[in-house]
């Protein structure tokens, strides 16, 4: 059994009766070295943290096995902290975890914002581009911030998105005699943070340039990079809500274009994953180019063809084919990775690649839609309608067994698609 322990700013004072009990009795205490300096002497053998942490992880684990450790985490360690980490390691039965109040219950309460109301972002071993998807107009966001700069980084992410006015309060040391604030805008912020352990509370300000975008599917198709390859906003709308993204799963999107039916996907919830499989390396690099615009640099661009780019991807919730229905094998291989109430949604724009849809069609049902989308232009002094090129989604969902939807008999692995129509 592990244990984990929250440390305050405020070091061994804070500490809750057990968790001191837990820290005396450790033969092995881990941890950063901040944490370690904030306890007393004992007899345990003391570990810092190696950099890269992650890697190093399990092999420490095993090392130290059978004695009794306690690692020390900042704050609450189940909120952005290594015991999650733990857990997803080694189970949640051999953690015990013990949490001390958290940067985010002691922000609010300084700030005197309602927790629920709050979006949180860290930026503890994640790229700044993680803050993009959560700035919106009246947001509230509290970022955790990985070092002195972070309050310059997201100022400078802000006012390049055009949120220039926002506020910005930053929170140093929470809970310690050194606690400090400083308070700016984002378009005006010079200063770094007192101290590394900081939090950057914000309150997004749209300026007059800023193009606020939903989190709804369907974004403007201006706000991606593409060469023309890019499922347009109408379709993509449609096809997402075929798709329909729950938390913690994993699409793939194979033959990914520019990528959006992924990045939508990431935006729909903070838990769901994606794998994007583009063969062209230029589209791969605006895939993570797009990824990062829009708040969701987790996206995992594999670049090679499908079927053979799939092999070793993780077993998916949902598959989007947005090209390649005709490559002999691509839908098969599809199909038989998907999970067990898994969605498989292909687009076809082609007359080859609807035979190919109607196919699959024919043989195992689903919901099959056309759409013809027109959107209005110039014509001269006047508007008139320019007809995009029309096309077929067809959209399935994979049970163990149902009956087929033509012929009434037993079929193994197949069902027919939601009523969506």
């Amino acid at each position: 059994m592990i244990t984990v322990v929250g440390i305050g700013a405020d070091g061994w004072d804070g500490l809750t009766a057990p968790a001191r009990d837990a820290i005396s009795a450790a033969g092995v205490l881990m941890g950063g070295r901040r944490q370690l300096d904030l306890v007393r002497p004992s007899r345990a053998e003391r570990v810092a943290w190696p950099s890269p942490l992650l890697p190093a992880l399990p092999g420490l684990m095993e090392t130290y096995a059978g004695r009794e450790v306690c690692v020390l985490a900042s704050g609450d360690p189940m909120f952005h902290g290594i015991g999650s980490t733990l857990v997803r390691l080694l189970g949640a039965g051999r953690v015990r975890v013990l949490p001390h109040v958290s940067s985010l219950a002691l922000a609010c309460a300084r700030l005197g914002w309602p927790a629920e109301e709050v979006a949180v972002v860290s930026l503890v071993g994640r790229p700044p581009a993680a803050l993009n998807a959560a700035v919106l107009p009246g947001r509230r966001v509290l970022v955790l911030g990985s070092g002195r700069d972070s309050p310059a980084v997201v100022a400078g992410l802000l006012t390049g998105r055009g949120y220039g006015p926002s506020r910005l309060s930053v929170l140093s040391d929470l809970g310690a005699p050194a606690e400090a604030a400083l308070h700016g805008t984002a378009e005006e912020w010079t200063a770094s943070a007192p101290s590394a352990l900081n939090v950057i509370a914000v309150e997004c300000v749209a300026g007059p340039h800023a193009e606020p975008l939903p989190l709804v599917p369907g974004l403007p198709d201006t706000a991606y990079e593409h060469d023309g390859q890019l499922t347009k906003r109408e379709v993509r709308a449609v096809s997402l809500s075929r798709l329909a993204p729950l938390p913690g799963e994993l699409l793939w999107d194979v033959g990914a274009g520019a990528g959006s039916i992924a990045i939508e996907w990431l935006r729909c919830d903070p838990s769901c994953r994606a794998v994007a499989v583009e063969s062209r390396a230029d589209r791969a690099a605006a895939i993570r180019r797009n990824a990062d615009a829009l708040g969701v640099p987790s996206l995992r661009v594999v670049e090679g063809r499908a079927p053979a780019a799939l092999d070793g991807l993780p077993e998916p919730g949902a598959v989007f084919v947005g090209g390649g229905a005709t490559v002999p094998g691509l839908l098969e291989r599809c199909w038989d990775a998907l999970r067990p109430g898994g969605r498989l949604v292909v687009n076809a724009v082609t007359v080859e690649s609807e035979a190919v849809v109607a196919g699959w069609y024919g043989r195992l049902g689903g919901d099959l839609v056309r759409l013809s989308v027109q959107r209005g232009s110039p014509v001269g002094g006047f508007t008139g309608w320019r007809a995009m090129m029309p096309v077929t989604v067809w959209s399935i969902t994979k049970e163990d067994r149902v009956a087929d939807h033509r012929e009434g008999r037993a079929v193994t692995g197949c069902a027919a698609g939601r009523d969506e129509a």
